[in-house]
């Protein structure tokens, strides 16, 4: 590991803020964050923290002290200016006379002392930056110095490694403890260049950006010589050996698809009161050398289930993985069912597990005192480990599943080094549960409501435009995940470029290709969805396509690919999303875009109306056959929507028939209003949340009689 630091760089940074009124101090800070979060062998996704003592005009215009400190909520390899509050720093120092101190206390005095009460809450360990004496202090979780720290003996690693450049200091909770310890370490030895807090991570200190960060880099580069001495091999597929026995089976494409949906579906858990009765994740799995070389040693169930690399892990991935059981050599019928069983049976015993660590833990944090009243959180796994496939991740969005992904990832890597050089060995559980169980991320639980359908995965086909497009934004603001599905792809990455950027959805949207008329199409789509997502909770059947003409004298053809759109390419859809359905067993929504031209049919509309009511048979097919299951299948049945379905004149040649101009066409009902594809995308919506619905037709058509269902 080198330093990145450039003077030219720094040089841009100071003359960039400087015309922003951002002191020089400031934005070398700003420069050395950026630094050490661009190496994520050093911090993952918002961890680690930074900080500079300068000098600030308070509200009055008064220079006073202050401590700049990362801010909650950002990542150092995107922090900007504003991401460092500033506190009043004569305060903080006051602190050290303080005996003890609550977290809910020392957030106080932090927050009544920022210049700026709208800033970001200063980072727990603002304490330990402010009680330092040097101007800039730095903080990592680096890979190399776990490794060297979760040891047995992490003292005397440390020793022979760094020397007395670095100071040693037994684990502390982070808060108020923590400074204060850190300060009685650097007391006794003034000249150290750093303090090692073991089984957490390194602080490195100096008196310019450049200094503190380079002394990162070199202690840092110190741990991982000490891990590689004498020439050691760290790599996981050296370091673990394989399992002995038959050969481990390598899920395809097809099969690892079909294992998410298992997985997806046994870490749903019932829940009246959620979208589908159901409270859902989305999962996340990745693969590598390293990782293989992991999860495939014969002695995974000991060093992956010792506990987490660094408490600051915790909330993202809980304390332990759970081991999934082997993979048979065939994913077929039974031995489908008893795999699924397995996995059912190995949730199950987690959560029963999980349930007693929280119980032991409650009882330790009370014999220390604590009066916190601890609420359980949710007690399932958030990583899952399948020899011969790799690591699945779990959590109710995407972005934080690919989180807690990126930080296995590390954690891989980090068990294998400290394995290497002597034996891995974390925190027990009894400590790791008061991060886990902080007091004041306990008192945020219950305070807001996840949207109504975050952790499911919505399908939408026809999703490029008109009805399609308005759906997927729909079911994108009540929080879900999208799969998009079009024929014309240029056309569909543009529409979930526009879902991705819109404010205010933070959802994750994948687009596909898809001819819907094509069975291997449709199956190849649900399979790319479930190893993007883990599976599929809510089809939107969406796509089609008006053919016209008088039934004596049709063309067979035409007539023959109006139904393979507007009739077959649906039961593509169903079809395979029930086989997904019945893999997770936790039910499912299939949705249809019908039309009123079924239960009211117009003069030469026979090709397209013969197929539209079909489809309302084949929803209230589905409906019969699939409602024991948990599945609810209903239609909406639209009408004389401006979309592309009305393209090539179609919409002029039904104004005219009636002898009417286009616009009274489309108010042509009995609230003589014209109806948009986002009324039509509103009731899909309301379909998906109507929990005790199944079997109807919901028209969509400011009022028709004639085509109103019996």
């Amino acid at each position: 590991m080198e330093s990145r630091w450039q003077d030219s760089q720094a040089d841009e940074y100071v003359k960039k803020y400087a015309q922003q009124g951002v002191p020089e101090e400031l934005a070398l800070r700003v420069y050395t964050s950026r630094l050490i979060g661009a190496d994520d062998s050093l911090v993952l996704h918002g961890g680690g923290n930074t900080s500079v003592k300068g000098r600030a005009r308070d509200p009055l215009g008064a220079e006073v002290d202050v401590l700049y400190v990362k801010g909650s909520g950002w990542d150092l390899a995107t922090i900007e200016p504003q991401g460092f509050p500033a506190v009043r720093l004569e305060p903080l120092l006051g602190l050290r006379q303080v005996a003890g101190m609550s977290d809910e206390e020392m957030v106080n005095v932090l927050r009544t002392n920022l210049l700026d009460a709208s800033a970001p809450n200063p980072s727990v360990e603002a304490l330990l930056h402010a009680f330092l004496p040097h101007r800039f202090v730095d903080h990592t979780h680096a890979d190399a110095i776990l490794a060297l720290v979760d040891q047995p003996d992490p003292e005397a690693r440390c020793r022979e490694a760094f020397g007395d450049r670095l100071a040693v200091l037994e684990f502390v909770f982070p808060g108020f403890p923590l400074a204060g310890r850190t300060m009685e370490a650097f007391e006794r030895n003034p000249e150290v260049e750093g303090i090692v807090l073991l089984k957490h991570g390194l602080f490195t200190f100096g008196d310019t950006a450049r200094e503190s960060y380079e002394r990162m880099i070199r202690h840092v580069a110190r741990a991982a010589e000490a891990l590689q001495a004498g020439g050691r091999d760290t790599s996981p597929k050296k370091v673990f050996a394989r399992a002995s026995g038959p050969a481990l089976h390598e899920p395809g494409p097809d099969e690892l698809a079909c294992v998410a949906q298992v997985l997806r579906g046994a870490l749903a858990t019932r829940n009246n009161n959620a979208a589908g009765g159901w409270n859902r994740m989305v999962l996340h799995h990745r693969t590598s050398e390293a990782i293989r070389g992991f999860v495939d040693g014969g002695q995974l169930a000991d060093y992956s289930r010792r506990g987490v690399v660094t408490p600051d892990h915790i909330i993202r991935t809980k304390n332990l993985p759970l081991l999934l059981p082997p993979l048979p050599d065939s994913l077929d019928g039974p031995a489908l069912e008893k795999f699924a069983a397995g996995v059912r049976e190995g949730v199950a015993g987690y959560a029963r597990d999980y349930e007693s660590y929280f119980q032991a833990g409650v009882k330790h944090s009370q014999a220390k005192g604590s009066r916190v009243e601890y609420r359980m959180l949710d007690p399932l796994p958030r990583v899952l480990l399948l020899p011969g496939a790799g690591v699945f991740t779990a959590a109710r969005d995407e972005k934080s599943a690919r989180i807690a992904g990126d930080l296995y990832e590390h954690t891989v890597s980090i068990i294998a080094g400290a394995e290497a050089l002597g034996k891995y060995t974390p925190l027990e559980p009894v400590e790791l549960f008061e991060m886990e169980y902080w007091s004041l991320e306990q008192a945020k639980l219950g305070k807001s409501s996840p949207p109504p359908l975050a952790g499911h995965v919505v399908l939408v086909t026809g999703a490029a435009s008109g009805i399609g497009k308005a759906t997927a934004r729909a079911f994108a603001a009540r929080g879900a995940h999208l799969a998009l599905l079009d024929m014309n792809g240029e056309l569909l990455e543009q529409t979930a470029a526009e879902l991705r950027a819109a404010k205010g959805l933070n959802n994750s949207v994948l687009a596909l290709a898809c001819d819907v008329t094509s069975r291997a199409d449709v199956a190849r789509a649900f399979r790319d969805v479930s190893l993007r997502f883990g599976g599929v909770d809510i089809v939107v059947s969406n796509a089609g396509r008006v053919w016209q003409g008088t039934m004596a004298d049709v063309d067979e053809a035409a007539l023959r690919e109006s139904f393979e759109l507007n009739f077959f390419a649906h039961q593509h859809l169903a079809a395979e999303a029930v086989r997904v359905f019945r893999r997770q067993g936790t039910g499912g929504q299939l949705l249809f875009n019908a039309s009123k031209s079924a239960f009211n049919p117009g003069p030469d509309m026979g090709p397209y109306t013969l197929a539209k009511a079909a489809v309302v048979a084949l929803m209230k097919q589905y409906a019969v056959e699939q409602g024991g299951a948990g599945v609810r299948s209903n239609a909406i049945n639209a009408d004389r929507i401006p979309t592309a379905l009305f393209g090539e004149g179609v919409l002029e040649q039904r104004a005219a028939k009636r002898g009417v101009s286009v616009e009274e066409y489309l108010s042509g009902n009995l609230l003589g209003r014209m109806v948009r594809a986002e009324d039509v995308a509103e009731a899909f919506v309301m379909l998906a949340l109507s929990e005790r619905t199944t079997g109807t037709v919901l028209p969509v058509d400011g009022g028709n009689i004639a085509a109103a269902p019996r």
